[in-house]
């Protein structure tokens, strides 16, 4: 019974896998195909046309830049805000900082679409329409809240002692937060920037109503890509280029990620 129980759970995961995994395969092959007649290369010829098509494609490139500025831009601004709040809210009481704490969150799980309208009006009051800088500060309103939620928890599990013997030491604020509290909360710091990364990369809605005639990310590049006659290994490999950042990001924080949920949970 105990072999049939673990083969039942090894033919589970591969069901899984291969529903996750195959699309992905499929992708990434696709893009390597030549899927509309070129001059010297014939229709379903595998090569590096489509990649060599992005590199000589100046919207194409633009889009990919823009987005790796707003997302930097915004997981940098969401950690510098969130820090300093989620310690205030962890550290210090005060009248209504649950209620202030929870109303953050609010923010959070509000529909992206039910701010677009005021948010672009706003933005264009403001000249920040069609400008990678006005994305990712739109994209704080909902990342800034996550960000305070999840570092709160972090802070909160570390003992009061820790701070006072780092200010009996001589530490000020901010020496504190730089070489004691940073380091402490490292996990905390990995798992909110992954979770600001993850929205800022792949969200559409925002994205789509700021950037009407310019400063368009990755996801509005490869969704103009579709047209009358579309060029799916061109869309591949916009595809898998949009992937890789997001790949990357999981690796290099995935020792800060693992011990961060076991620490959040």
């Amino acid at each position: 019974m105990r072999s049939l129980s673990s083969a039942g759970r090894i033919a589970i995961f591969a069901m899984v896998g291969a529903f996750v995994l195959l699309p992905l395969l499929q992708t990434i092959i696709v893009s390597f195909v030549s899927t509309i007649p070129r001059a010297g290369i014939a229709e379903g010829h595998f090569s590096l046309v489509n990649y060599q098509n992005i590199l000589h494609s100046a919207v194409l490139k633009e889009a990919i830049l823009n987005s790796f500025i707003y997302v930097v831009l915004n997981v940098a601004l969401c950690l510098g805000v969130g820090l300093p709040a989620a310690y205030a809210f962890a550290r210090y009481g005060f009248v209504g900082d649950r209620q202030i704490f929870f109303l953050l969150l609010i923010f959070r799980i509000t529909p992206t679409v039910v701010l677009s309208l005021p948010i672009f009006v706003l933005f264009s009051q403001i000249g920040l329409e069609n400008n990678p800088v006005g994305i990712a500060l739109v994209h704080c309103v909902f990342n800034i809240p996550i960000s305070i939620w999840i570092l709160e928890s972090f802070i909160s599990a570390i003992p009061r002692e820790f701070d006072e013997t780092a200010f009996l030491d001589g530490h000020s604020l901010p020496s504190f937060f730089v070489r004691h509290l940073i380091p402490a909360v490292a996990p905390g710091i990995g798992v909110t920037a992954f979770f600001c990364f993850i929205f800022s990369w792949v969200e559409v809605v925002l994205a789509r109503i700021l950037t009407t005639t310019g400063g368009k990310p990755i996801t509005m590049a490869i969704n103009a890509l579709f047209g009358f006659r579309t060029d799916l290994g061109l869309v591949m490999a916009m595809t898998v280029v949009a992937i890789v950042p997001g790949v990357a990001m999981i690796y290099f924080v995935r020792n800060h990620l693992a011990k961060g949920f076991v620490i959040r949970t």
